[in-house]
């Protein structure tokens, strides 16, 4: 009897032993699985290329600066989800969006994007990442993807220029004032070597990163839906004499990321070597430390004198010609650097100079397709070009007839408030333009 009793305890401490085992593996298997799917729900970097469920990931974005204000605004969260729907059914999966806006009021003589998010020194208004919350968590959803630039080079979301002021290196009335181009580098210059202006900016981000979403519950830091965060929008050394601090300003920051964030990209969001210093050796410099995932270049021939106001038509086959120059040259450093590379901004106004959606976007259409015609080349053959973004989506928003600059209240759009609204904007009722971005996002999913 006392064997028979000992044996079936042995039976049972056996299958008890077998049970825990099993849960275990159960366990492991899980947790394996859980790590590989949360793994492959990120945007990441395979050499030259991006890579998506390991699968290299090409596409095809706009430009979406004030989405994450849009769900602030009366009947805002509505008028997102439809314009998102909208981007969707056409093919365009990524958008390019702006974090940080700092200070209010005038600055450079014209108004800035309001309401910001530092509306004072080291003062934030949760508010505004709560609607960046909002418009992550519905990107999510669509299996959309968010570039997300963390400060600006320029002065109409504030910028660097607000960070100069608030420390003191630049006085109230030069902020307010309108500057000229010389006055402007000289004082945007002076961020690179202003250090209590460079913690103010990291006070910021370390805020941002560690944001946790309202909706989705995780932080920004393990948010799938975010593909990479960029330094600012344009950052430029503005002035030679600032190359080396500039240098320094952008390896720190790319740095101090990634030690944050361990699963988003990284990169800085230049316009290209346009935008450093005009040196093509800088450009590939900055780009070069591990850090920085990838390399980024911004198309303004307005902007860069490729043709006169009123003569956009007749200089359209230069300003085509210049473009794919300027993209290949870039692509070439790409190459070096075994890296990818987004043509992050690119835009043109309408013929004619004209503001309203009903008139023509020739040139522009064709400026666009040049572009998507470069990307689609590289995708084909698994190159350096890994995305475009063209600038910028406007969606359902209208200008205000006989206005031409923004005021609070009015519609955001594609044009931030120092432009002229129709500028550069996309409206979802151009249906050539649409068209043409169509006969590139439908038709990739064919290439292999």
């Amino acid at each position: 009897m006392p064997r028979f009793s000992f044996n079936a305890c042995q039976f049972r401490d056996i299958l008890l032993l077998k049970y825990i085992k099993g849960l275990l593996v159960i366990l492991i298997i899980t947790l394996c699985t859980d790590a590989a799917t949360a793994q492959k729900r990120f945007i990441t970097r395979s050499g030259h290329q991006f890579s998506l469920n390991n699968k290299p990931y090409y596409y095809i974005g706009t430009n979406y600066w004030y989405g994450g204000l849009l769900a602030l605004q009366k009947n805002g969260k509505e008028r997102l989800k439809k314009e998102l729907d909208f981007l969707k059914s056409q093919g365009v999966n990524n958008l390019r969006v702006l974090v940080g806006t700092e200070g209010k009021g005038l600055v450079n003589g014209v108004e800035r994007v309001k309401p910001a998010f530092q509306f004072e020194q080291g003062e934030f208004n949760m508010e505004i990442l709560g609607g960046l919350d909002f418009l992550l968590y519905e990107m999510g959803k669509r299996k959309m993807y968010a570039i997300l630039f963390l400060s600006n080079n320029w002065e109409w979301s504030g910028g660097f220029l607000q960070y100069l002021n608030w420390n003191g290196v630049i006085t109230d009335s030069v902020m307010q004032s309108k500057l000229n181009w010389d006055d402007l580098r000289e004082n945007t210059s002076k961020f690179y070597s202003c250090e209590p202006c460079q913690k103010d900016y990291e006070k910021q981000l370390r805020l941002v990163l560690n944001h946790v979403n309202k909706y989705t519950k995780q932080k920004y830091i393990d948010e799938p839906s975010i593909m990479a965060w960029e330094l600012a929008n344009e950052p430029r050394p503005m002035r030679t004499a600032a190359v080396d601090k500039y240098k320094q300003w952008t390896s720190s920051v790319a740095k101090l990321i990634k030690s944050i964030d361990h699963n988003h990209l990284v990169t800085l969001g230049t316009e290209g070597i346009m935008g450093t210093d005009e040196s093509a050796d800088l450009f590939k410099e900055v780009h070069q430390p591990k850090e920085v995932d990838y390399l980024t270049i911004h198309i303004w021939p307005k902007n860069w004198g490729w043709f006169k106001d009123t003569s956009i038509v007749k200089s359209l086959p230069e300003l085509i010609s210049k473009t794919q120059q300027y993209i290949r040259q870039h692509e070439e450093i790409a190459n070096e650097l075994n890296k990818p590379l987004v043509v992050e901004e690119f835009g043109l106004p309408r013929d004619n100079h004209s503001f309203d959606p009903a008139s023509s976007s020739y040139s522009r259409d064709k400026l666009y397709d040049a572009v998507f015609a470069e990307w689609a080349g590289s995708r084909k053959q698994g190159g350096v070009i890994a995305g475009c973004n063209f600038w910028a989506f406007a969606g359902t928003a209208r200008p205000v007839p006989g206005q031409i600059f923004w005021k609070e209240g009015d519609d955001l759009m594609g044009d931030p408030p120092q432009e002229e609204q129709g500028l550069n904007s996309v409206f979802d009722s151009d249906n050539i333009t649409w068209k043409i971005i169509r006969s590139y996002t439908l038709s990739q999913k064919s290439i292999k």
